[in-house]
């Protein structure tokens, strides 16, 4: 992890000038005055002339196995004249702070007669209620599924081989489908208004180690992300607004193609449903990528649902200590922490295989949300401290794959695949060892991997789950990753399947003011084809509340 450290960017007795340092490299071992010295080294000043050092980028350098270092971007706050500094250094990697700070826009003037109502409660949901609630519009959240507590009461009853609850699961309840992951926040999407920072900055005053500000890699983990999440729910309602669970949108109407009201249906206690009318100017749809029943409901009005490419696959398990050994030269790392990996390859029949959602240390578990039907996932814990690493390696596929040539075909695809996974393992995870896959035999027994599941699973062949072109390409990706890292195609790896939720089935189109062809409904998130994972969702989140907030006025409140 290196060295932590803190600043403020005044000091009362002197001058404080913020300076970036770029490219200082450092023994992954370093201490905190190794770092200093460096600093002062690199700005060519006295170390006593340095107030404080701020992380700002962490990153790993392994390409030298018994040189492993750490490679840091840094605020320098310094007395003295911050140009002077920069020009006497006559070094490139010493220069001036330019980073963009993270700002969110003024009320706007057109009144809004209605609290905003946000339809889930992931990462888009969230961030986005966070943002409206903080800015005095006092959102109302619709969550289908249970709080954090109670629904990871229900997941561990279903992983023990109780009955499955199509509301609250793996995938739906308080935090989304990111809740039961590895709590990955690391994006490919370009930041330049810096809504990724701010993402980080808010997870780390909820309760997130500090590190996920700088860090190359940050994850959060799943046993951390449930304290976090409600931390996150309890500012929410402290600062005036409202979240209901086990309460769905099923329905919305419109006048001249303007929102005027959502039907939702509240659960109650006795198990029976309540539906209520709540009159409504602006709707975001957070809903998340399995909401399929909701996908459903949407494909019945004027919003052109659009099928999308995404990709499908199956979870591989190693031991950490080999993935450790091939990227860190160690079978035991230490402090670094356990290793993982990024792997991509264009196949002969031009599909693309790669890994994602890579869980060091971690476990593959049942992922289910319809009855009859079977989806895996990953997650780790923040120590990654398992035996066993594990990945899913998908396949592209497009609308061409899919069953039906309409909004739902994705839909369809999915469902297949799940239902095909369900009868190969009887229910339970079907799994098979990565040499019995290639051959299409069931296999006896485990080599020397070390199983991690959470959720029954049973021997099958996998082959009877994937389509023969998507399971090709997958036995050409992993032998190609064999190549990359060593053992990687090792004959007793373990294969699990179907990872089915990558990513969102459609689109729900929107214009540049992030409004559907129904105005006031603003799709958001995952779920409506907009991101990719815990921060680029909660970054489409902060949008969507930056959007209505500079629009509206929240007249409402008095």
């Amino acid at each position: 992890m290196g060295v932590e450290y803190r600043s403020n960017r005044r000091d009362s007795r002197r001058t404080v000038n913020m300076i970036r340092i770029n490219q200082l490299k450092l023994p992954v071992n370093h201490t905190e005055a190794d770092l200093k010295k460096k600093a002062a080294r690199m700005m060519r000043i006295p170390e006593e002339k340095i107030i404080s050092l701020t992380p700002v980028r962490q990153s790993l350098d392994a390409r030298k196995k018994n040189e492993l270092l750490y490679i840091y971007s840094l605020n320098a706050a310094v007395s003295g004249k911050e140009s002077a500094v920069i020009k006497n250094a006559k070094n490139v990697n010493v220069l001036f702070d330019k980073d963009k700070a993270y700002r969110f826009p003024e009320h706007g003037e057109e009144p809004l007669k209605e609290r905003p109502v946000i339809i889930g409660f992931g990462p888009a949901g969230m961030f986005c209620g966070l943002m409206l609630a903080r800015a005095g519009f006092a959102p109302l959240i619709l969550e289908r599924g249970e709080d954090v507590d109670s629904r990871a009461e229900r997941v561990n009853e279903f992983w023990a081989g109780g009955a499955l609850n199509p509301e609250s699961n793996v995938q739906f309840g308080e935090g989304g489908a990111g809740t039961f992951s590895d709590g990955k926040l690391n994006t490919l999407v370009k930041d330049p208004s810096g809504r990724n920072k701010k993402v980080l900055e808010i997870l780390a005053e909820a309760g997130a180690d500090p590190s996920i500000t700088y860090v190359n890699k940050p994850h959060v983990g799943t046993d951390v992300l449930s304290l976090v999440v409600k931390n996150i729910r309890q500012e929410i309602i402290r600062l005036g607004g409202e979240i209901r669970f086990n309460c769905k949108m099923t329905d919305f109407k419109d006048e001249n193609g303007q929102l005027t009201s959502i039907t939702a249906s509240q659960r109650q206690e006795d198990g029976t449903f309540k539906e209520e009318t709540i009159p409504a100017q602006t709707v975001v749809l957070a809903i998340g990528h399995s909401a399929r029943d909701t996908f459903a409901m949407l494909a019945g009005k004027e919003l052109d649902l659009q099928a999308k490419a995404f990709a499908v696959g199956l979870r591989i398990q190693h031991p950490q200590s080999q993935i450790n050994l091939s990227q860190y030269g160690m079978e035991n790392p230490g402090a670094l922490g356990a290793a993982s990996y990024k792997l991509t390859k264009q196949t002969s029949s031009g599909r693309g295989v790669y890994s994602f959602c890579m869980c060091p240390g971690g476990f593959v578990v049942n992922a289910s949300s319809e009855d009859g039907r079977l989806a895996v996932n990953g997650m780790s814990n923040h120590d990654r401290a398992g035996k066993s690493a594990n990945s899913a390696l998908i396949v592209t596929v497009t609308p061409e794959d899919f069953p039906d040539n309409g909004p739902l075909g994705g839909v369809s695809f999915q469902r297949n695949l799940e239902e095909a996974a369900y009868r190969a393992g009887n229910g339970k995870i079907p799994v098979q060892l990565y040499k019995d896959f290639k051959t299409g035999a069931v296999s006896a027994a485990f080599g020397d991997v070390e199983p991690a599941f959470k959720g029954g699973y049973s021997f099958a062949n996998l082959r009877d789950v994937m389509t023969e072109p998507l399971s090709e390409a997958l036995v050409e990706g992993i032998n190609s990753f064999g190549r990359i890292i060593s053992g990687f195609d090792r004959d007793d790896a373990i294969l699990a399947g179907i990872e089915s939720r990558t990513s969102s089935p459609v689109r729900i189109p929107r214009d540049e003011g992030l409004e559907s062809r129904v105005r006031g409904l603003y799709p958001c998130g995952e779920g409506a084809g907009y991101a990719g994972g815990i921060t680029s969702a909660a970054m489409d989140g902060l949008r969507a509340a930056e959007t209505i907030v500079s629009r509206f006025s929240p007249v409402f409140i008095s």
